[in-house]
């Protein structure tokens, strides 16, 4: 039997966007830089960290993703997100226990129309002649500093990003019910980059990720790409397994 996520999401309801639609149309960002780390994170709170729809992957990871886009629905802004590696029945997927954006335009419009979770902070991405850096400063104090360090050039069919499953609040009728809500951007890639990927700090507090800790590097990349921002298809019920709690958007 595979295994499922155990975290009860009551507490995390606080804090997740209300959704105040599904007809969300297409958005297009044109040369959004990224950068993406993947490392191996410690097996003991794999499943407290997910919901009882979504499956662990194994090895258990943990992915950090900061995007800068130069224009957005609301104006440009740049986000970070830290994500747990999972599958949806058996599809890989990330689930985001946190977002920071710079920008209140775009936090509202991003929680509003695909349910990420935004936060506001100073998020900045970096690309110098040695590294990539991508921070993230909130409370007063540094939340995340990841890097890719030495990087060097690969092509963009090498760069792969899975699909979000961000948890919202969705209208049913006049009722509102929790929901992880798939967010499956297209990328068209102009430019990659990999190296060696380096957390140099991360606090786990302003994440609402207790117990989740990055202890294996397994790959960073850069790239530059057109962003398709999709029209909102699938929902999951959190509380189920995906194969039996999916529902299509029409």
């Amino acid at each position: 039997m595979p295994l499922s996520g155990v975290r009860d999401i009551s507490p995390l309801l606080g804090h997740a966007p209300t959704m105040p639609g599904l007809k969300t149309e297409p958005f297009a960002i044109h040369r959004a830089e990224i950068l993406h780390l993947i490392f191996e994170s410690e097996s003991s709170s794999m499943l407290e960290l997910l919901p009882k729809a979504l499956h662990p992957t194994i090895p258990p990871t943990v992915t950090f993703n900061v995007m800068h886009c130069p224009e957005g629905p609301a104006g440009p802004f740049t986000l970070a997100q830290v994500r747990v590696g999972c599958r949806a029945g058996v599809r890989p997927r990330g689930f985001p226990l946190a977002c920071f954006c710079d920008s209140d335009e775009a936090a509202a419009a991003l929680k509003d129309r695909w349910g990420y979770n935004c936060l506001p902070g100073a998020v900045r991405l970096r690309h110098l002649h040695d590294r990539v850096v991508g921070t993230v400063e909130a409370g007063g104090h540094t939340a995340l500093h990841v890097e890719l360090v030495d990087p060097h050039p690969i092509s963009g069919n090498d760069v792969q990003y899975t699909a979000n499953m961000n948890l919202a609040r969705v209208p049913y009728g006049v009722e509102l019910k929790p929901r992880l809500v798939q967010v499956d951007p297209e990328y068209t890639f102009h430019r990659a980059e990999r190296g060696r990927p380096s957390v140099v700090a991360f606090d786990q507090t302003p994440w609402h990720a207790a117990g989740l800790n990055a202890v294996y590097g397994i790959s960073a990349t850069y790239a530059v790409a057109d962003v398709l921002l999709p029209r909102i298809r699938y929902l999951c019920d959190p509380d189920i397994t995906a194969l039996q709690g999916t529902e299509t958007v029409n």
